[in-house]
């Protein structure tokens, strides 16, 4: 019951990360799995398994919330699915000493892209609510993404999302709920993937129930939360707990311990706590440029309003015969 409660809690967050950022559900379950010891190929069929209903729930969710644009959905999601079947039968192959270290490289690398797209550039932002873009552009995008996505346990909406906000085409919670959403099929190809690789044996039902507990939890929360939440700062804050988490296990892997591990750490929470603060005063920069322009415009509209009704009172008029 306590192994249930505590995954519930992971899949909990996780899907509230996912839900308001379009991605790193996976990468930061994954990330907690193979700390707590769970196989990475285990790791990552958990929690594919466990995203066949968060993200049924997520995608449901956003398409109430009108941020889904179903074309984007099955342009990306198709080549998504064929992806990550492919990547899933890749990491079954591998030993668990050798998957190991590979999995948690490509969620390093997965953690420090968040954390710098987030805290140094963040996507600039499009209002329109359906994707102008085609097939040549969605279908390769979805083939890798569902290929990192599987091999790493997480890398969807890492790889889609910031691709899509990056060309500026679309509104953000178009691309996030549309991403969202696509992911239904890429984690049920690399689920079948990975139990036609695995079998059922390895898996847990208790990591699994539990992930999917607290994501279904999350999911109608994170899906309003898109609108709410300021992402530059929250993807900063989920990027450092990646790249932090991963670290450990590749130090660990490479039997690195003593105070070259606590230098290392150290160093990681200096350039986290930094991509933090450079992503606030940024935000709160914005947001101080937002206010001063505010009053600008709505003096010029109201000038604009009041020239209009003064111009017919301006106009010379005859005086009254007097007798």
């Amino acid at each position: 019951m306590r192994t249930l409660i505590v995954f519930a809690l992971v899949g909990l967050g996780a899907q509230l990360v996912d839900g308001a950022l379009g991605m790193a559900y996976g990468v930061t379950s994954s990330s907690l799995l193979l700390i707590a010891g769970v196989n990475p190929a285990a790791a990552s069929a958990s929690v594919h398994l466990a995203e066949v209903g968060t993200t049924l729930a997520a995608g449901a969710s956003h398409w109430r919330f009108g941020n889904v644009d179903w074309k984007l959905v099955l342009r990306l999601g198709v080549p998504g699915a064929i992806g990550a079947f492919l990547g899933a039968t890749v990491l079954s192959a591998l030993s668990t000493e050798n998957a190991a270290p590979i999995m948690a490289g490509i969620l390093l690398a997965l953690g420090v892209y968040i954390l710098l797209r987030f805290s140094v550039r963040p996507p600039r932002e499009a209002t329109a609510r359906r994707s102008p873009h085609c097939s040549t552009f969605l279908s390769p995008l979805g083939l890798v993404a569902g290929f990192v996505d599987a091999t790493g346990g997480g890398g969807w909406g890492p790889v889609a999302t910031p691709a899509l906000l990056t060309a500026g085409k679309t509104a953000p919670r178009t691309v996030i709920g549309s991403v969202d959403t696509s992911e239904f099929l890429v984690a049920l190809f690399a689920s079948i993937g990975f139990l036609l690789g695995l079998g059922s044996a390895v898996l847990d039902p208790w990591t699994i129930g539990g992930l999917l507990v607290g994501g279904l939890v999350a999911a109608p929360i994170a899906a309003w939360l898109v609108t709410k939440i300021p992402a530059p700062v929250l993807g900063t804050a989920v990027g450092g707990i990646i790249v932090f988490t991963n670290a450990r296990t590749i130090l660990n892997a490479l039997d690195v311990a003593g105070p070259v591990l606590a230098a290392v750490d150290t160093l990681i929470v200096a350039v986290w706590v930094a991509a933090v603060a450079v992503a606030v005063r940024r935000l709160r920069r914005t947001r101080a440029a937002e206010a001063r322009q505010a009053p600008r415009e709505l003096a010029g509209a109201t000038a604009g309003g009041s020239g209009e009704r003064l111009s017919p009172d301006t106009t010379p008029r005859p005086l009254p015969d007097e007798d």
